[in-house]
């Protein structure tokens, strides 16, 4: 047995068998977990949901708190919103997200969309949150029935999602489970190829939560695979899952973020669209006293930089004017590599100029673009 299998948590997702891509996330970081459905295709949804999960694991609170963890979810939509305002990704992009911090068996839950949370209880699978879906607001009007929202051509109109909307709230749950009892948290790709019912009797044909989630997408993408199934599964006990005491989210075993559509996916298609996007993109920064140009962007992308050298000047940050200086010393992004060295020039210029005017003793007045 591995450790995999003894762990009391699970999260696995697959692209499904009519996608061509994975725009899901998952996030098995405990105490904290999540399911992010990402929207927007043209591999914008996968970014939405990264950037989603990523500004999570970094405002979620420690213990079991509903009000916190809703409050890092809407962090995490401002962090979409700005990503795609920044050309990380592209306008219009936005995500589901499901997210539970398990204490014991204590449960609190924040969601928007329609990825859901459930309890499995006593053979019972119990619905924690409620669909921000079109036929779902049907359905609690009763002008629609649970069956007929199954193949309803609107069904995949969502009407909350991160991305949208900066005053966008998500809903918050507490729950008190009891030990033996098992949290599941699914994207819509899971649910809607198998009923509540069939979801209950994979949750308890399995005894570990590894081969319960391998179940659970098996049995998505017989039933037809229709869009990318993501799964988390956690198995409720006294103890919090995985976690020493003060250890902070995103320093569980995983080590933070899983991303959630296959590996090869995750280096096939995520990276390769942030790639080619950084590829076209360009900054100069000064470092060490002096100004470069960088081709790609600043910091990281899943712990991987993603910018090169691309040339080196002589200019210092000391010749030009303060404002300048102070810029290039957190980075000017520009649009392309070409632009970037218009920029080098028209700083060269400047430079000059500004030695020219403090050899004849006239204060610095020009500030670079």
């Amino acid at each position: 047995m591995t450790r995999a299998d003894r762990l009391p948590y699970s999260g696995l997702s697959d692209v499904g068998r009519v996608r061509t891509h994975n725009e899901d996330a998952v996030l098995l970081s405990p105490p904290l977990f999540a399911v992010a459905d990402g929207l927007g295709g043209h591999q914008a949804g996968e970014i939405a949901s990264t950037v989603a999960i990523e500004e999570l694991m970094a405002a979620a609170p420690r213990r079991a708190d509903a009000k916190a963890l809703g409050r890092a979810v809407r962090s995490a939509n401002r962090a979409v919103i700005e990503a795609a305002r920044e050309g990380y990704g592209r306008s219009g992009m936005g995500t589901t997200l499901t997210a539970a911090i398990v204490e014991g068996t204590r449960i609190s839950v924040a969601h928007v969309g329609d990825s859901r949370a459930y309890v499995y209880h006593d053979g019972v699978l119990e619905p924690i949150t409620f669909d921000h879906s079109m036929v779902a607001d049907m359905v609690r009007q009763g002008t629609l029935t649970e069956t007929a929202a199954r193949e309803h051509p609107q069904r995949s109109i969502i009407t909350r999602a991160l991305g949208s909307d900066l005053n966008m709230y998500a809903d918050t749950f507490e729950v008190d489970a009891q030990p033996g009892d098992r949290l599941l948290l699914c994207s819509d790709g899971l649910t809607s190829m198998l009923t509540d019912h069939q979801i209950s009797d994979v949750l308890s044909s399995y005894r570990d939560p590894n081969s319960t989630s391998r179940a659970l997408i098996d049995a998505a993408n017989a039933a037809g695979g229709h869009d990318n199934i993501s799964v988390v599964v956690v198995d409720i006990s006294e103890e919090i899952p995985g976690v020493a005491e003060g250890r902070r989210p995103g320093q569980g075993w995983v080590g933070g973020l899983v991303w959630a559509f296959a590996a090869l996916a995750l280096v096939g298609l995520s990276f390769l669209g942030v790639y080619q996007y950084a590829q076209s993109r360009a900054y100069v920064v000064s470092e060490a006293g002096t100004v470069a140009l960088y081709r790609g962007m600043p910091g990281s992308f899943a712990g991987i930089r993603l910018n090169w050298v691309e040339q080196e000047t002589t200019i210092t940050a000391r010749s030009l004017d303060p404002v300048t200086s102070a810029r290039l010393a957190q980075g000017i992004q520009v649009p392309s590599v070409t632009a970037g060295y218009l920029l080098l020039d028209e700083y060269r210029e400047l430079a000059e100029s500004l030695e020219a005017s403090r050899a004849l003793g006239s204060p610095d007045t020009t500030v670079a673009p």
